[in-house]
């Protein structure tokens, strides 16, 4: 089988450079995509909710859930768990939004149970209460910050 760098980034790492619909599905190569997040970008947790929202408000929680990944990796260790969490209720919308019942259950309860602790005092302005309640549905765009 030959072997390609155009998968691998400059560290030699894996890389799947194929375009993706907005649910994050592989497209074959050649054809247009939606744009992907890039992966690293420094960002306050306030710049990393804005941007989330944005996405997940333009039915893409697969490319929010990339932006909140990056916030998880790089949070003080503290508030890792709220981010984990964020990330997974972004996953749980994009099994839903692809018809996997099953995954998105699974996610939705996962990050659910792993924001929940944050529930008495929320970090940065989330909803935590709000998307907990959230979770058990799934259903709609939730709001990540602004709640009670």
């Amino acid at each position: 089988m030959p072997t390609s760098d155009r998968d691998r980034d400059e560290q030699g790492r894996a890389r799947n450079a194929r375009p993706r619909d907005g649910l994050g599905r592989p497209l074959p190569y050649g054809l247009p995509g939606v744009e992907r997040q890039p992966e690293g970008v420094p960002r306050t947790p306030e710049e990393s909710l804005t941007e989330a929202q944005r996405l997940l408000d333009l039915g893409q929680p697969f490319h929010a859930h990339e932006v909140l990944e990056d916030a998880w990796k790089t949070a003080p260790e503290p508030e890792r768990e709220l981010w984990r969490g964020l990330a997974q209720l972004a996953v749980g919308m994009t099994h839903a939004a692809r018809g996997n019942a099953a995954g998105a259950a699974a996610l939705l309860g996962r990050g659910a149970r792993n924001i929940s602790p944050y529930q008495d005092d929320p970090p940065h302005g989330v909803d935590v209460a709000g998307l907990v309640a959230w979770a058990a549905t799934g259903t709609g765009v939730p709001r990540l910050t602004g709640g009670s």
